[in-house]
C-alpha cells in the first residue's frame, strides 16, 4: 500500500494500548481518512462514528480534535502531505522535466479517480468554506516550480510559469471533477487528455 492509499475501513493498530497519545491520534485520522473515501461530505463524518471504528469511547476523540472540523483538517492534511511526498517521488523517477512535470499531474489525476471521495472533501467539501487550508499551497507552488523547469529548459515556451501551472491546474481538477460528477460520459483516457492539456496549455511537445 502506498502512502497515499488509504487503509481498509474499520482497520486499527489491535497492538496500540488504547488512549495512547499519538498513536491513537494516528489511529484516529486513519480511520476518518477510510471514512471519508466512502462518505465524500466532511458533513457526513461523525465523531461518535470515528470512535466506534477505532474501538474508543467518543469522549477519546475529543481529547484529540476539538469538533468535526479540526479532525477533517487534520486528515485532510495528512491526505495532502502524503499525496506530495507521491509526487515528489514520481518527478524523481521521471527522466526530465517535461517528464516530471506528466508524472506529477498524471499521478494527481490517478489518485483522485481512485480516491473520488478523499478528492471531493479536499477540494470540493464545505469545510474549504469554512477553514484556510494553506497547506494545499504547496501543491500550487511546486507545480509552478516544475512549469518553470520546462521553460528554463527550453522544453516549453518562454512565458508567465504560475499562469501557465494555474490553467494546468483548472484543466486536471475540471477533468478529474467532471468525470467523478458526471460518471455516465465516455471520458476519454485521462492520461490522454492530459497530453492535450500540457501540448496547449503549457506547449510541450506532444508525446512521441
Amino acid at each position: 500500500m502506498d502512502g497515499t492509499t488509504p487503509p481498509r475501513r474499520g482497520a486499527r493498530s489491535r497492538n496500540n494500548p488504547r488512549g495512547q497519545g499519538e498513536r491513537l491520534r494516528t489511529d484516529i485520522i486513519t480511520t476518518a481518512t477510510a471514512m471519508l473515501d466512502v462518505l465524500a461530505d466532511d458533513q457526513a463524518l461523525s465523531l461518535r462514528a470515528v470512535a466506534r471504528e477505532v474501538g474508543i469511547a467518543a469522549t477519546s476523540v475529543y481529547l484529540h480534535f476539538a469538533d468535526r472540523d479540526a479532525l477533517v483538517l487534520a486528515t485532510l492534511e495528512r491526505c495532502h502531505s502524503d499525496l506530495m511526498r507521491a509526487i515528489e517521488g514520481a518527478e524523481t523517477s521521471a527522466g526530465g522535466p517535461a517528464e516530471a512535470l506528466r508524472a506529477r499531474t498524471l499521478l494527481l489525476g490517478n489518485w483522485a479517480q481512485q480516491h473520488t471521495g478523499l478528492y471531493k472533501v479536499l477540494y470540493e467539501s464545505t469545510i474549504n468554506q469554512r477553514v484556510e487550508m494553506r497547506f494545499k499551497q504547496d501543491f500550487k507552488d511546486s507545480c509552478v516550480s516544475a512549469v518553470q523547469r520546462c521553460v528554463d529548459a527550453g522544453l516549453a515556451p518562454r512565458g508567465d510559469a504560475t499562469a501557465m501551472a494555474l490553467d494546468l491546474m483548472a484543466a486536471v481538477h475540471g477533468s478529474v471533477s467532471m468525470r467523478t460528477n458526471r460518471w455516465d460520459t465516455p471520458w476519454p483516457p485521462f492520461a490522454e487528455q492530459l497530453d492535450r492539456f500540457l501540448t496547449g496549455l503549457v506547449g510541450l511537445s506532444a508525446p512521441g
